[in-house]
């Protein structure tokens, strides 16, 4: 079956994020609330519970070596840090600290967070013209003049194709283990 070609750079840049979601939704559908938690290696980054009792994700400011294995819980966490910077720049916010965004818990509430993420985003996608897409943007590289909303908005959904990547594969490691 074939898919028409988007008549707008919008509309293409929309149709991939679609396309890149009902992939995300397959896994989202079928993860359980032990997924989010579960430790697939030793050296792995996760999220944890602070004194306090609010979920706090395994952070350096560069990056280790090795690189640790990420849980299900601290994919979900960056999809919703990286996603909510990008909704600040594309609403022309300031954009929220990491700190500042935080983990909802496993199961249904991280589910229905990423969900209203989509939401979101697919309103800031719907107020774009295919001209508001050669405007300067400084997400996710603030160091290039040059880079543009279309620049983020592809960016978006490339690291959103790798994120549901990783969650799928996780989701699939442990049913297998």
């Amino acid at each position: 079956m074939s898919t028409p070609a988007p008549a707008t750079r919008t509309g293409l840049l929309r149709w991939q994020f679609e396309l890149t979601w009902s992939l995300f939704e397959y896994h989202l559908e079928r993860l359980e609330s032990e997924d989010f938690l579960w430790e697939p290696a030793a050296h792995c980054w996760t999220v944890r519970r602070s004194p306090e009792g609010a979920w706090v994700p395994d952070w350096a400011e560069t990056e280790p070596d090795p690189v640790p294995v990420p849980t299900v819980a601290w994919v979900s966490w960056h999809i919703g840090w990286w996603w909510s910077v990008a909704l600040d720049h594309a609403r022309g916010h300031r954009p929220r600290e990491r700190t500042d965004v935080t983990w909802p818990g496993e199961g249904a509430p991280t589910v229905r967070w990423l969900r209203g993420l989509r939401t979101e985003w697919l309103a800031a996608l719907d107020g774009l013209s295919d001209a508001d897409l050669d405007a300067t943007a400084p997400f996710p590289r603030s160091d290039d003049p040059a880079y543009t909303v279309a620049h983020m908005l592809a960016w978006v959904n490339a690291e959103l194709m790798k994120n549901v990547t990783e969650i799928g594969h996780l989701r699939l490691l442990r049913a297998a283990s």
